[in-house]
């Protein structure tokens, strides 16, 4: 007997619970206090299957009215159970934390103000879950609050159980104004480090996301953001009014956590390798690199004793992610942070050549005197910078993928980059593995150029195939002429026409264009494919087939076009200007699916006229010009 009225009772609590949450759903707020009403613990009743009562279910909903008027119903009896926790350990506070209202947070502290000081499960205030979401009022509020505490105190509510403090917190979640407000009030936190042993700053120059801007958007992402502009002109305003702010602010927050870091003191010692190794004879170790033998007073300078160097410097993070601008701001506030070495007897040039970062490079490459010294270092493994080429992370992703040819030339390309810094002598030596930089390049990218080699196969034949279609076609039709031949004579009937003159001339060289582009990617199959042709030969030979296969298909629309309006020339102009869209629109399909391919391949026409350049003596440019 009890057992039956026990279940009946849990069937009646989850039906009440199914209309009180119903009602909150469907924002049915005097439902809601009417059965708030029948229970009696009211407000505190619990409602879900994580133990949120309905004050805590109000609450996260964004209900501040309901919310207040449960709080003032409640009995003085049950103000004791509002320090209830959910299944998270999260209080009603907690809750209030992350909305908008101030008043919920007052009015919540004003019943219990022992909440200000109940962490959740992951040790976190109602104070830290403000900063988490970015609520500054509530913060503001909170912080207000705990300002008369001593800095003991004030821990409670700055750390969570994971070393992770609010200013940690805020960068994380992309509040940098927030951010920048609490490194100012609590300088202490500016050094602190999490569990991961990550420093704000660090946190910080792992996002190169934080410093978009739109002067550094790409071409073709320009043109969709014109798009939406003139499409939704109002909301796309405002996008990048925020754009602008969050890098602003962020940037604000780079320079105030810069200022106070000087983590690129713990330095290893950047002893020059004065002897390389030109042969694979001799045991090949570098201990001077490697810091053997020396005193121990040697291995780190600056800021005292340290028990390690750090490994992670913000400037190395920023480095390896990107973030030219924290890379940038470090070196203007502190140019001599550009000799750190880490534990791996790298420095900074080998980190932005091991992680493809181009921009850091150049700006590296400006500081002319460090670099004397940056050119001329050998990691602990032996690897000079020119070795650092052949060294990928394994997780490695180039920025934009075009295909393995186009990443393998862009390998070569760098080797020639960094080959043109190396001093002669660091060419050929050869690391602790006894290979040069050359052969370490040739070993990583053994596999690329496989792939490089069947992707450029496949490439070229199935364009050979469209071109000879395209040909094919084009042959024909001279054949075929629009309106057929005089009987007679066999002349063309409409010989005299204008736009017989723009069908022959578009079919002819649609047929010389598709014959080109055959030729062209004929030789691509037939290429040795030797590694020296992916830098120069390879591309420029596929970006070429490209060209005159679009110019074929180009002209054999044109030809359709013209071919048409010969038949129909007596109709109206409407009906032209449709045909005219539609012999286009192929074309239109064609050159936006192969336009990236086609701006990565026009980079080696770029590098082409560079060579040139060079190659050409300046005296000579200057007489062609006066001549």
């Amino acid at each position: 007997m009890q057992s039956i009225k026990a279940e009946k009772d849990i069937i009646l609590k989850h039906k009440r619970n199914g209309e009180l949450y119903r009602a909150l759903l469907n924002d049915k707020t005097k439902k809601v206090k009417k059965e708030c009403a029948k229970v009696d613990e009211q407000g505190l009743h619990i409602l879900t299957i994580h133990d949120d009562t309905v004050l805590h279910a109000a609450t996260y909903s964004r209900k501040s009215r309901l919310v207040l008027d449960l709080l003032e119903a409640l009995p003085p009896d049950h103000l004791d159970k509002m320090t209830r926790q959910n299944h998270q350990g999260n209080t009603i506070l907690h809750d209030a934390a992350t909305s908008d209202n101030l008043d919920v947070a007052q009015k919540v502290l004003e019943k219990a103000p022992g909440l200000l000081s109940m962490r959740n499960h992951l040790g976190e205030t109602a104070l830290f879950r403000s900063v988490r979401y970015g609520k500054e009022k509530i913060f503001n509020f909170l912080l207000e609050k705990i300002s008369s505490y001593s800095e003991a105190n004030q821990q409670l509510f700055l750390w969570r159980s994971d070393k992770t403090t609010i200013l940690h917190v805020a960068i994380l979640a992309h509040h940098f104004d927030l951010a920048l407000k609490i490194a100012e009030k609590f300088k202490y936190l500016v050094n602190e480090r999490d569990a991961d042993g990550m420093t704000s700053l660090q946190h910080l120059s792992c996002n190169p996301g934080a410093f978009l801007r739109e002067d550094k958007v790409e071409f073709l992402q320009n043109i969709f953001n014109s798009i939406r502009l003139h499409c939704s002109s109002a909301i796309q305003s405002k996008v990048e009014e925020q754009e602008t702010t969050r890098y602003e602010s962020a940037m604000k927050l780079a320079k105030f956590l810069i200022e106070k870091d000087f983590s690129w003191e713990a330095t290893y010692p950047g002893i020059d390798m004065s002897k390389p190794t030109l042969h694979k004879y001799g045991t090949g170790s570098h201990s001077v690199e490697k810091g053997v033998g020396q005193a121990p007073g040697l291995l780190m300078t600056s800021l005292g004793q340290r028990d390690q160097p750090d490994t992670t410097t913000p400037l190395f993070l920023a480095t390896k992610s990107g973030c030219i601008d924290i890379a940038e701001e470090i070196l203007n506030c502190y140019p001599q942070a550009i000799e750190h070495i880490d534990e791996k007897g790298r420095n900074i040039l080998h980190i932005a050549i091991k992680y493809r970062q181009l921009k850091i490079f150049e700006l590296v490459k400006g500081y002319e005197v460090p670099m004397k010294r940056l050119v001329r270092k050998v990691d602990d493994e032996g690897n000079s910078i020119l070795h650092t080429v052949g060294i990928k992370m394994a997780d490695y992703i180039p920025e934009k993928l075009r295909g393995p040819a186009l990443e393998l030339r862009e390998e070569m390309l760098w080797f020639e980059r960094v080959k043109s810094v190396t001093p002669p002598h660091f060419v050929d030596h050869r690391n602790d593995m006894k290979l040069t930089a050359d052969g370490l390049f040739y070993q990583a990218n053994n596999e690329l150029r496989t792939a490089a080699t069947e992707w450029l196969k496949r490439t070229a034949e199935g364009c050979t195939v469209v071109a000879v279609l395209i040909a094919t076609v084009a042959f024909a039709a001279a054949y075929t002429v629009p309106g057929g031949p005089n009987s007679q004579t066999g002349a063309p009937l409409l010989v005299n026409k204008p736009f017989f003159v723009v069908f022959t001339v578009t079919d002819v060289l649609s047929l010389s264009f598709a014959l080109t582009s055959v030729v062209i990617f004929l030789s691509i199959v037939s290429s040795p494919f030797r590694l020296p042709d992916f830098k120069e030969s390879l591309p420029t030979k596929l970006m070429l087939g490209f060209t005159f296969l679009f110019l074929s298909v180009f002209m054999m629309m044109v030809a359709f076009a013209a071919t048409v309006l010969l038949m129909i020339q007596n109709r109206e102009n409407w009906t032209k200007v449709i045909l005219y869209a539609l012999s286009f629109l192929p074309v239109g399909i064609f050159a936006l699916s192969y336009f990236p391919l086609y701006l990565s391949l026009s980079e080696t026409f770029k590098y082409l006229l560079w060579k040139l350049g060079k190659a050409i003596p300046r005296a000579f440019l200057f007489q062609c010009y006066q001549v």
